[in-house]
């Protein structure tokens, strides 16, 4: 379909999918703000585009709602898959996704419509070192190290899955609130430590299987849910050993599973929700070629 968009979510967490074959207009960072911006365009927490699949079965990008990129998102991951079953692009109930954070599998189970409304994604490796991030703490491993923020003195757990991470718990049955996230979310994700950026967790464990986290995305803010953020925050809980796998990872928009096996090699198993498929006006189009004045309020 000519300038086709395709929405879904993951508990809350709401992208765009698309394929540049079939849009008459380029996915510049200004159109990506613009198409992403919920009063003015589509409304989305990014845009996924279809791409050749470099020896995989398919090719993902993941563009933030400020026209930066992402490595990897869980969440995006299985909203992708959906896409791909309700286009009838792939009847494989599993296949390869190629992403800039590393290849994974996904297999998708089929409800009683035949939708692909839950997906189980093999995340890749958990890996706690410096270079994975990058942070320029030297030494070891990145376990419940300190970091000022806020005027606060806190520990954190660095972790890459594809895409880095700042995890920081709070000892069980305290809990984190929103004012923290908001206060903590954009300070952390701008830290001098993360030259590159970083996505944000505050977690608590409510149980021995169990965490809650409240998540701040690099390049998109608040989010309901993450599924790159659920396994990192899972994988930081069994590594400090506050929790051991399965865990269920709870955020604003539900629960996620994760698996996290003795080497830390990740299972996420969640479900996705469709949205809308549609296509953007020819209107809306000429603004997006005309250099994103609906944006810019012109």
């Amino acid at each position: 379909m000519k300038n086709g968009f395709y929405k879904g979510h993951g508990l809350g967490n709401d992208y765009i999918v698309m394929d540049p074959a079939e849009l008459e207009f380029e996915l510049t960072p200004d159109n990506i703000r613009c198409i992403c911006d919920r009063n003015r365009g589509v409304g989305g927490d990014g845009i996924l585009t279809l791409e050749p699949g470099n020896g995989a079965d398919y090719g993902l990008r993941i563009l933030n709602p400020d026209g930066s990129e992402a490595e990897k998102s869980g969440n995006g991951l299985r909203i992708f898959a959906r896409f791909l079953h309700a286009t009838r692009r792939t009847r494989k109930r599993n296949f390869t996704v190629d992403t800039i954070g590393g290849r994974v599998e996904i297999h998708v189970h089929l409800d009683r419509h035949g939708d692909a409304s839950l997906a189980t994604v093999e995340m890749g490796q958990a890996d706690f070192n410096p270079g994975a991030l990058p942070c320029t703490l030297p030494g070891g491993e990145l376990i419940d190290r300190p970091i000022a923020a806020g005027g606060r003195k806190l520990k954190f757990t660095g972790v890459s899955v594809g895409n880095p991470h700042c995890v920081i718990f709070k000892p069980e049955h305290e809990a984190w609130t929103r004012d923290d996230l908001l206060e903590l979310g954009p300070t952390l994700e701008n830290h001098e430590l993360f030259p590159n950026r970083i996505n944000v967790q505050l977690a608590v464990p409510t149980g021995p299987k169990e965490i809650f986290i409240l998540i701040w995305e690099r390049g998109a803010g608040e989010t309901q849910a993450s599924g790159s953020s659920s396994c990192a925050a899972a994988s930081a809980a069994v590594r400090l050993g506050l929790a051991t796998s399965p865990v269920t990872v709870n955020a604003p928009g539900g629960a996620l599973h994760v698996a996290v096996d003795p080497r830390f090699r990740l299972t996420m198993k969640g479900p996705v929700a469709e949205v809308a498929q549609g296509a953007l006006s020819p209107a809306f189009v000429r603004e997006l070629q005309d250099g994103n004045r609906v944006a810019a309020g012109g």
